[in-house]
């Protein structure tokens, strides 16, 4: 059996005893340590019979270290010390190749997340953290280098950076325009099948309510078949792609469903909506530049998305 190259004590032995040499108390060193005071002492004992010597005088109330006690401090201390600086500096290093981003998670799941295999591809040092959340998040407080908010054009905060806007329309899978018995090919077809609503307090009589869209269609009195209610935007749209109903789809987030042929628009209408997703810099992350890597690419993806073949054409609502 091979010998091995280092006849150490454990690390943990060794800052158990560096606090007690500190503070000259188990139970200190114990609290701080998130141990007991047993577990301590059981260390220190441990620590001295495998060095072969007496680390501290065991004295009424009171610890005093020997000799070979304050020699062996200088030595644990300037052994961490170099461990964790050299710890630091790794962890350093790596932070220097992250970035934090929080965005919604109709915007995370459906855009960022599918494409975002380019970006590893052409940044491969650079790690990602997604932060998927409808909350606004403070991105100083919460250490967060990027936000992509969903917002009104007016309501964009000073210094913000446009990505793209948004376009509305009905979507829906190709199953449904394809049915013998109820085919969806005119907004009166929608009788047929079942409406797929977003559940939320904000959605009436905007682009993404039914009912203004059935007005839009020119059919303001049709009653549908079935109505789904859901609150996130995501899950009207994975159930679309199921084939569970008729959805409103926000372009560019769909595009790429639309492209592969897993959702199809069936009537030749779309709105533009208020709302736009924008690029906002925390201070931190604005100075670095793997946080500049990353906008440049989300610009680029976003022109390429916009000068790709058309999906419909607008019908300038």
């Amino acid at each position: 059996m091979a010998k091995r190259r280092y006849d150490l004590p454990p690390l943990g032995f060794i800052q158990g005893f560096e606090a007690a040499a500190r503070t000259l108390s188990f139970t200190t060193a114990a609290a701080e340590l998130n141990l007991t005071q047993s577990a301590v002492s059981r260390q220190i004992k441990t620590l001295e019979d495998h060095l072969g010597v007496t680390l501290f005088e065991r004295r009424h109330r009171a610890l005093a270290l020997t000799d070979d006690g304050r020699a062996f401090q200088k030595i644990a201390v300037d052994v961490l010390d170099r461990l964790q600086s050299s710890i630091n500096q790794m962890r350093a290093r790596r932070a220097s190749n992250q970035l934090s981003v929080t965005t919604v998670t109709g915007f995370a799941s459906l855009w960022l997340i599918p494409r975002l295999k380019r970006f590893t591809r052409l940044h491969p040092s650079i790690d990602v953290h997604i932060i998927a959340n409808d909350r606004i998040l403070d991105l100083e407080r919460g250490s967060i280098d990027l936000a992509i908010r969903y917002t009104k054009t007016d309501k964009a905060p000073a210094g913000a950076e446009r990505l793209f806007d948004e376009d509305i329309q009905p979507v829906c899978h190709p199953s449904l325009m394809e049915s013998n018995e109820t085919p969806l090919r005119r907004p009166e077809d929608l009788k047929h099948h079942t409406l797929l609503h977003l559940d939320y307090h904000g959605a009436r009589k905007t682009l993404f309510d039914w009912g203004t869209w059935l007005t839009i269609l020119g059919v303001e009195d049709l009653k549908p078949a079935g109505a789904l209610y859901v609150s996130r935007y995501e899950q009207m749209i994975q159930a679309a792609m199921s084939g569970q109903g008729v959805a409103l789809g926000v372009s560019p987030l769909i595009n790429e469903a639309i492209r592969s042929g897993t959702l199809v628009a069936p009537f030749d209408r779309q709105a533009a909506g208020p709302h736009g997703y924008y690029l906002i810099r925390s201070e931190t992350g604005a100075a670095k530049p793997q946080v500049a890597d990353f906008c440049a690419w989300l610009h680029e993806e976003a022109a390429e998305d916009a000068v790709a073949e058309p999906l419909i054409a607008s019908a300038g609502l």
